[in-house]
């Protein structure tokens, strides 16, 4: 689930009308990911020429963290990514990735190194705190000498190399990084007028769950990622940014990929950026995100008190079918009554309703009626999003003016709702933009018979989807 966290703008009825920043051009970065090779996937359709070129800029870092300029040849930089476990190790040396530990597993450690628990919580601040997000043991002043030695020799700070930082017209940031094995991942940091600042993060390389709408999904799964290789990112976007647009103070995990299908590493993740000597993110300021993966999604309300949202998008099983093949496998009665179910002992706490807005497809009057009576008992927000378009996509955005009326019904019927104008669009760095999906890609699912009409209006779309099917 590829998508980015914008800025909430709480409206009821008769507030003011939706603002959206017109769009820009639609460009992918110069991302070269090899392609896996799977029977399922096909070769992309022809994409959308892009508009002229918008307001690109990279982001020397020089002076920040001490890390090379991310322009220049990364051949010589030494990057990390764990196993299974979610801790780790490198693959030189077999050292440790100190990033993939919880607060206790790194204590332990020390202490199985001959020193005592001090020294891991010094050099857990060092780490996350402090202002010093430290990338490599020269970063360590004032830790002990042979403490320090002994990590140089066992254990691996970095999870991640910086490729590019690109800036977005609004002041919206895409962090490209490249993991050990070769794939990029992405990363966006929107920055607020208040003192809001989000990191979204990525918890998977590429998603398996073949959304039609998103851009990520077009990659297919490629791998999961570990807790190291998430944390850092959020480290980074610290390490990176803080002098710029000020504390980070919230994290989404609404980048690339199904976070509950990796729930082990994001659960793990998400322990470590909430440590009060560490990252000290308030567990209502990180937002996991979900497609409906219910079993998981039982497990992480049980377990973690950290936000959730669910990327609903549909008000009928035909729809959601469609255009979100999980609900194939989980439908929104199973979804709905789940989360009623759970959110029973959870107190003061809302779900958050994420609503892609799809022109002719899941926009209706008879949609918003439906959503409204869907949601009804559950503790709730919602959010309405405009489709992002991108190269190949088959769908177009609901007309401002039709999602105030969408926004006014639900309004009407009791709903808090929010209309979330895109961030960062103009580099494909907002939500369902982010990835690279390459020369195969997963398929374009068919058009129900119903919808074809609206899919057809317009004829750049309707050719490249026949071109698909071929």
């Amino acid at each position: 689930m590829g998508r980015t966290w914008m800025r909430r703008i709480l409206l009821r009825q008769n507030s003011l009308p939706l603002l959206k920043p017109p769009m820009a051009c639609l460009l992918t970065p110069a991302t070269l990911q090899k392609p896996i090779s799977s029977p399922f996937l096909k070769p992309s359709p022809p994409t959308l020429a892009p508009l002229a070129s918008s307001h690109r800029r990279s982001l020397s870092t020089a002076t920040a963290c001490s890390l090379p300029d991310p322009l220049v040849s990364l051949d010589g930089i030494s990057s990390y990514f764990g196993g299974d476990d979610g801790v780790g190790t490198s693959n030189k040396g077999l050292k440790v990735l100190l990033k993939g530990m919880t607060y206790d597993e790194l204590e332990k450690w020390v202490q199985s190194h001959g020193y005592r628990p001090g020294q891991a919580l010094m050099l857990w601040k060092r780490l996350y705190g402090n202002g010093i997000w430290a990338h490599h043991s020269d970063q360590l002043e004032g830790l002990n000498k042979d403490f320090k030695k002994m990590l140089s020799e066992n254990a691996e700070f970095k999870a991640l190399s910086l490729k590019q930082v690109i800036t977005a017209a609004d002041g919206t940031r895409k962090i490209l990084f490249t993991l050990e094995d070769g794939l990029v991942i992405e990363t966006v940091v929107i920055p607020s007028d208040s003192s809001r600042n989000t990191v979204c993060v990525s918890s998977q390389v590429g998603c398996a769950m073949n959304c039609q709408f998103c851009y990520t999904g077009r990659m297919g799964l490629r791998r999961h990622l570990t807790a190291a290789e998430i944390v850092e990112q959020a480290v980074f976007a610290r390490c990176l940014l803080t002098n710029e647009v000020g504390d980070i103070t919230n994290v989404v995990f609404m980048g690339m990929g199904e976070p509950l299908q990796n729930i082990d590493n994001v659960l793990k993740a998400t322990d470590i950026m909430l440590h009060d000597q560490g990252l000290h993110f308030s567990p209502r300021k990180i937002t996991v995100s979900t497609s409906g993966l219910v079993p998981q999604l039982r497990r992480f309300l049980k377990t973690s008190n950290c936000a959730l949202a669910v990327s609903l998008n549909a008000t009928t099983d035909e729809v959601r079918n469609w255009i979100m093949p999980i609900n194939r496998k989980y439908n929104i009665g199973l979804l709905l009554q789940t989360l009623r179910e759970e959110l029973r002992f959870k107190n003061n706490y809302k779900v958050l309703f994420e609503y892609v807005m799809l022109a002719g497809v899941n926009d209706s009057i008879e949609d918003a009626r439906r959503l409204a009576d869907l949601v009804r008992g559950i503790p709730c927000k919602i959010n309405l999003l405009s489709f992002n378009p991108h190269g190949g996509s088959q769908f177009r955005p609901t007309s401002d003016e039709k999602m105030i009326e969408f926004r006014n019904l639900l309004a009407e019927a009791g709903c808090v709702v929010f209309l979330r104008p895109s961030r960062g669009d103009d580099q494909m760095a907002a939500c369902g933009q982010l990835g690279n999906p390459g020369a195969i890609q997963a398929p374009l699912l068919r058009v129900p018979e119903q919808f074809k009409m609206a899919m057809e209006d317009d004829p750049i779309i309707s050719t490249l989807y026949s071109q698909s099917l071929r």
